[in-house]
């Protein structure tokens, strides 16, 4: 019998959400807690595992751990892409890795939800309301406010059509991003620092490189208005989270809302935590209902099409 382990299942979706009973001859076990980063706890927690369902970027599995799991034949990725996972180590182990689909529109629903709270003060009214309160502040109007969006992806693109429903103007910069593909989403072309100093809110959608790390650093925060907010739901390393502290505490700029952060899940006691000017949320921004049924359903299929000999999806074939 093959031995399961299902990982990161924070919210014990896993179960509920696709038919486990469809594979033969498994025995499952849920993880509903991160294993944390220190590599011999991973080692040791699952060194019984024939296949593992891991999910995107939580548990990470370089070449170390790999060679370390004797026992392991298979590993299954949430996403078509997964940073966490050296597929070629995997390969040389002789462990199959394969993937699923994942939902596009998610994460920018997500970063809507982030820039609305955030400019509306919707978590602070909600609390002064329970508390039995009235009017605390006020928020800030959308209309005719500046949007600059770091990375003008598919991502970055429908974040753009939506602040142009708030009849906002919206400016974009990456270093790959060109004038002629900034006009065809009707959005405006500037340079780095123009981004950063004409924003009233700055959204990140890079994706995780070791050239966007720290793409947002104390340089970038200081070109920003002390009113302008700061929302990034793509990786947390992106932004420099020494200067972005230091940004918040100071009241450099007017806020940020955080759906991703260097260490994950975030430390219990970080300062983050502590902060009044900061929404945070449990990187929630791909977690929906529809995702899991999807990721796991797929996953399910990924591991009844490797028992036939016929993997689906694979991410590492051989040469």
């Amino acid at each position: 019998m093959l031995k399961v382990a299902i990982l990161d299942d924070y919210q014990n979706a896993a179960m509920d959400a696709a038919d486990w009973g469809q594979l033969s001859d498994v025995d499952l076990m849920v993880f509903d807690k991160h294993l944390g980063h220190d590599e011999p706890a991973i080692v040791a927690a699952l060194q019984p595992f024939d296949i593992i369902v891991a999910m995107r970027e939580r548990t990470r599995f370089p070449r170390s751990v790999f060679e370390a799991l004797p026992n392991l034949k298979m590993l299954v990725s949430v996403g078509m892409r997964n940073l966490a996972v050296d597929a070629q180590a995997a390969r040389d182990c002789g462990i199959d890795v394969c993937g699923t689909d994942m939902l596009a529109y998610p994460a920018f629903e997500h970063a809507w939800a982030l820039i609305l709270s955030l400019t509306k003060q919707i978590t602070v009214e909600d609390q002064v309301m329970k508390n039995g309160g009235w009017q605390h502040g006020f928020g800030v109007g959308l209309n005719g406010k500046t949007l600059g969006i770091l990375g003008l992806g598919r991502l970055g693109k429908k974040v753009a059509t939506v602040a142009k429903a708030f009849d906002m103007n919206v400016i974009a910069w990456s270093e790959n991003l060109t004038s002629e593909r900034a006009a065809e989403a009707g959005v405006g072309y500037v340079d780095k620092e123009t981004l950063f100093r004409e924003a009233d809110i700055l959204s990140v959608h890079l994706l995780m490189s070791p050239r966007s790390k720290d793409m947002v650093g104390a340089a970038e925060l200081a070109l920003m208005k002390p009113s302008a907010y700061l929302v990034n739901s793509a990786r947390g390393p992106i932004v420099n989270e020494a200067a972005l502290l230091d940004a918040l505490e100071n009241k450099l700029i007017a806020g940020a809302a955080l759906d991703v952060y260097d260490v994950e899940p975030l430390p219990v006691d970080h300062k983050l935590r502590k902060l009044d000017n900061v929404i945070l949320t449990g990187h929630t921004g791909f977690v929906i209902r529809e995702f899991h049924q999807l990721v796991y359903q797929q996953s399910v299929e990924d591991i009844q099409a490797w028992q036939t000999g016929n993997p689906l999806r694979l991410l590492n074939p051989t040469a």
